[in-house]
């Protein structure tokens, strides 16, 4: 075997003592072949890859096991040697392409770097080189981005600087963790294509970590499920979905939205969909809705003449690529921002008629609050949960504190006893449940939901959208669902707006728009989303 790990155990020394990560992992790896691992945070997928890598944290110490690559033993390497390996031999592309790069350093520099690091160019050529690794990962006019700073560039094309420093220098092995996490469908897409082309051009193998079931099942040739460090199935994407042997492997698989499926169908055991309420008049109204950016012949605009209702008691789903307006869309109707033009009405009075610099005391704010993508990094962090939730009680109501709170915490299902801990000692699901109950603690009547479950495993995810499906049958509550993804749209909306470059390009109810999309644009979102057959689990 190119890659064999071998009862690979890995542990942590924490202040409570050693905690053990990666308990007698086992898996090998072919020349040529693309090896998924699986599994949910905290599983050991992205810690056996740094074993591999020998990037552990200060903390981290390999207790036992063998990693042989190619016939070296790089468990025995020390670090020195090991810096040679990495980036020649064995490359990485991490999940966040913003933290993995150096945020005041050119990222043409950058690409030169490691090709000096590893005398793959001369001084001279290092320039023309580093252009010539841009090139390979289809990056447009790379002389011009070559002078870009990491900032400068979007999320999709910040991945794709990250693969190319790790493909500069032609290594052997490259180890994917995570590398499409918040990233819109057609982006993932790319940048998967890219990476499988690329290796399949360049011969070499690959280990892709993931919690996109869907992801690891059109790019892998053989997956590695993890649960609480260990390994607890492995097959081909085909044998391993449709008879998955491990109770656990059949959990995940049921908690990934996919087509045929409904909500109640992803948590273990299926329950029944709540009630959606009954749609009422119209709650919200855009009209003629711009948002331009710059001056004269800088002006870029991100809004374009768009108009919508959303219906009371409805769940309406706002989607495309990143970049359509989507965001900006929602930050004018939370009166975050201010339109160039157009108006938006609640209730049928304008909500533009105030600034949104005055609009945080407007009494109406109550009747609008948001869900913001990162949990964790929405939340303030020297507050616990109860600080968080009881702060906007507070601002915004007279209501008792303390009750409300308790009482907000046992809508979203969050333990009472986890009320005092702090955003870092609460799960990544934990901290949704914080945000969502921060959301509903002034009774808002529309509720704005910005990618609320992107960041989450599939089975977190799985309890977040049925927790919002019932907090939508018990409240009445309106929703507005900005997201790329659209099978997680389908199962919680009523009906999708379809956005490509500020304007809305198609409208619908739900299920026609995932089953008949009358655009082409729409048809090349759902052909971009990768997905698991109508399985029977």
């Amino acid at each position: 075997m190119f890659l064999e790990v071998d009862h690979l155990a890995v542990s942590f020394a924490t202040r409570r003592g050693k905690v053990a990560a990666v308990r007698d992992v086992r898996f090998s790896l072919a020349k040529g072949e693309t090896l998924g691992i699986v599994g949910e945070s905290g599983s050991g997928k992205s810690v056996s890859a740094y074993a591999i890598m020998q990037i552990l944290d200060r903390g981290g110490q390999l207790e036992s096991g063998r990693i042989q690559f190619d016939g070296m033993e790089l468990n025995r390497y020390t670090n020195r040697e090991m810096r040679d390996i990495r980036g020649r031999e064995i490359s990485m592309v991490f999940q966040n392409p913003r933290a993995a790069l150096n945020p005041i350093r050119k990222v043409g520099h950058q690409i030169e770097d490691v090709l000096r690091r590893h005398a793959r160019t001369s001084a001279s050529g290092a320039k023309s080189a580093a252009i010539e690794a841009m090139r390979a990962v289809h990056i447009n006019q790379p002389e011009k981005r070559y002078h870009s700073y990491p900032f400068e560039l979007s999320g999709g094309m910040s991945q794709r600087i990250v693969i190319a420093l790790a493909l500069a220098c032609d290594p052997r092995l490259l180890i994917a963790d995570e590398p499409t996490t918040g990233l819109d469908v057609t982006t993932q897409k790319v940048v998967m294509d890219l990476i499988a082309e690329l290796t399949r051009s360049r011969g070499m193998s690959s280990i892709l970590i993931t919690h996109d079931l869907g992801l690891a099942a059109r790019y892998c040739d053989r997956i590695v499920v993890m649960k609480s460090g260990e390994v607890v199935e492995t097959g081909t994407p085909d044998g391993l979905f449709h008879a998955p042997a491990n109770a656990y492997t059949k959990r995940l698989i049921r908690a990934t939205p996919r087509g045929g499926i409904g909500i109640g169908d992803l948590v273990d055991p299926p329950r029944q969909a709540p009630q959606r309420p009954a749609i009422g008049a119209p709650l919200l109204q855009v009209r003629d809705l711009r948002k331009t950016f710059g001056k004269g012949v800088n002006t870029v605009t991100a809004v374009d003449a768009v108009s919508f209702d959303i219906h009371a008691g409805e769940s309406l789903g706002l989607v495309g690529e990143s970049g359509c307006g989507k965001s900006t869309t929602s930050s004018m109707i939370m009166r975050l921002a201010d339109p160039t033009s157009g108006e938006i009405l609640l209730d049928g009075r304008s909500l533009t008629d105030t600034p949104a610099s005055r609009f945080a005391r407007d009494p109406r704010r109550t009747s609008l609050q948001m869900v913001f993508q990162d949990a964790l990094a929405s939340l303030n962090p020297r507050f616990t949960a109860r600080q968080s939730i009881a702060d906007p009680i507070r601002r915004l109501t007279r209501e008792n504190a303390d009750g409300r709170t308790e009482e907000l915490a046992g809508q979203v299902g969050l333990p009472v006893e986890l009320l005092d801990r702090f955003p870092h000692q609460l799960s990544g699901g934990q901290n949704a449940r914080v945000g969502i109950a921060r959301a509903l603690a002034s009774r808002p009547r529309l509720l704005i939901l910005d990618e609320p479950t992107a960041a989450l495993d599939v089975s977190i995810q799985a309890i977040v959208l049925n927790l919002l499906a019932d907090l939508r049958a018990d409240l009445g509550i309106t929703y507005l669902f900005v997201s790329h993804d659209l099978h997680v749209v389908r199962l919680l909306c009523d009906r999708i707006l379809v956005m490509k470059k500020g304007r809305i390009v198609e409208e619908g109810d739900a299920q026609r728009v995932m089953s008949n999309p009358t655009h082409e644009y729409t048809r090349t979102l759902l052909d971009a989303v990768p997905s698991l057959p109508n399985l029977k689990i």
